[in-house]
């Protein structure tokens, strides 16, 4: 058995994993491992590497395995990061089947359709073939698989695996592989990643009690969040701000989740008249897809959400909000005089419609740029969350003068408190692979681990294999 990083190590973001483990007799599959042995060989996500021009470029180099030899492709969950690169799976010769949650299925297919008209367009600027075109993401949707949480999904007689909720975004997964290779059995997880549980909308991360190998997430692995019971009061301190000053909130939104609970907590805030009621503006065709994904799904809802449903709530949706769903209807937002709030992609302001709203009003000090999502190094986002003066955008430089503010009780991942609860309660542990982090954050939490667990604690290389 061997576990072959070639994403998410030493990096946030393109999650990558293989996982290679020989056939028991029955077993379908034909591979040859290097023993001349047959094997099956999953894939564990296949995402975009996000962060600035040299992360976009290696998207587009040719994968390290030949796609043709890959049997499954499980996904955790439904961004970019650890889904965007299935459609060129594909496109290079992928012809296996792909498992995941039911709406993590749905939520991806949106995220996808969305990137593949980005894609596009950067093809035509840069005379780049696209990654991946309309038929690959068609094609490739038809090898998927929907799953519901605890559900067995038999691979081959040699690998069983199981999805649990990872309180992440919706549908979100940790997944559990049982491996046989004759009389050796072992049990790995993959995290994905965890979530910031409790969460106003999704219920808890799940407890995995018993693993051999832990695969764990550590983008804030150095880092302990704001109080998330303070998050809702900052917010409204935030607007309130704007309101007197006669400004615009922009947030740069990440359309899965961080949107949702943004209009969750709006939702709250207007109706309890707690906020005065000035227009909200949802400028994201995606994210307003995901919404309607959301609605679908209540049970993935924890108990207190399912029950302001029951009661006939619409979660989504209050007095003064507006979707904007055409270009026209996002132009058409800069007729309305302030004060407003405008939430729009993308949420590293990256690309998309924020950076309109940006180029805009940065120069105005009355406006306020709020960051409620992690922003990698070399993004947009986090050199304006770095302090910087002034940005090109557009061929233009924009100073910055509006207010940047942060409240880190809205991320969707664990915090070290919450990685080292999760890693804590899995016994039996041989080794942890600390992935999907900054070299930084990765390599603290690993030594955070060893120092609170005794477990041996791993921050892999990209391209390292390790024997299981």
């Amino acid at each position: 058995m061997k576990l072959y990083f070639y994403g998410g190590a030493g990096a946030v973001t393109g999650a990558n994993y293989l996982l290679e483990c020989a056939h028991s007799t029955g077993s379908t599959g034909s591979q040859q491992a290097d023993s001349g042995q047959a094997v099956t060989r999953i894939l564990i996500d296949c995402g975009l590497q996000q962060g600035g021009r040299m992360a976009e470029k290696e998207n587009y180099e040719k994968f390290a395995y030949d796609p043709s030899t890959i049997d499954a492709v499980f996904i955790t969950h439904a961004h970019l990061d650890h889904v965007g690169r299935i459609p060129k799976l594909y496109k290079e010769g992928f012809r296996g089947k792909i498992f995941s949650t039911h709406a993590t299925l749905d939520l991806a297919r949106v995220n996808l359709d969305d990137s593949l008209h980005l894609l596009e367009r950067e093809a035509e600027e840069t005379g780049l073939e696209p990654l991946f075109n309309e038929n690959d993401l068609i094609e490739s949707w038809k090898l998927t698989h929907g799953k519901s949480y605890s559900e067995e999904v038999k691979v081959s007689n040699s690998i069983r695996a199981f999805f649990k909720d990872a309180g992440h975004i919706l549908g979100s997964s940790i997944i559990e592989f049982y491996l046989s290779e004759g009389s050796r059995k072992i049990k790995i997880v993959f995290s994905g990643d965890l979530g910031n549980s409790p969460t106003p909308l999704l219920k808890n991360t799940e407890v995995i009690t018993e693993a051999d190998y832990v695969l764990v997430e550590s983008a804030y692995g150095d880092r302990i969040h704001e109080d998330r019971s303070q998050r809702k009061e900052k917010l409204k301190a935030v607007i309130e701000s704007v309101v007197k000053n006669g400004g615009v909130l922009m947030i740069p939104a990440f359309a899965l989740e961080r949107t949702q609970e943004l209009l969750f907590e709006l939702n709250n805030l207007v109706e309890s008249g707690r906020i005065k009621k000035i227009p909200v503006f949802i400028d994201s065709p995606l994210a307003i897809k995901a919404t309607a994904v959301y609605q679908k799904y209540p049970d993935y809802f924890n108990k207190e959400v399912n029950s302001l449903i029951k009661s006939g709530d619409d979660l989504f949706n209050f007095p003064g909000l507006q979707f904007s769903l055409t270009t026209e209807s996002s132009k058409a937002i800069n007729k309305v005089l302030p004060p407003k709030i405008i939430i729009a992609g993308s949420g590293m302001s990256e690309g998309g419609r924020i950076l309109h709203h940006e180029r805009r009003y940065l120069p105005d000090p009355k406006s306020v740029l709020l960051m409620i999502g992690y922003q990698t190094s070399g993004t947009l986002g986090r050199r304006l969350l770095d302090g910087v003066q002034e940005v090109k955008m557009f061929r233009e430089i924009v100073p910055v003068r509006a207010v940047v503010k942060a409240i880190g009780g809205y991320s969707a991942h664990a915090d070290q408190t919450g990685l080292l609860k999760w890693v804590g309660a899995i016994k039996g542990v041989k080794k942890v692979f600390v992935v999907q982090g900054e070299e930084g954050p990765s390599s603290v939490l690993a030594g955070k681990i060893k120092e609170s667990f005794g477990f041996e604690s791993i921050v892999p290389e990209a391209g390292q294999v390790i024997e299981l």
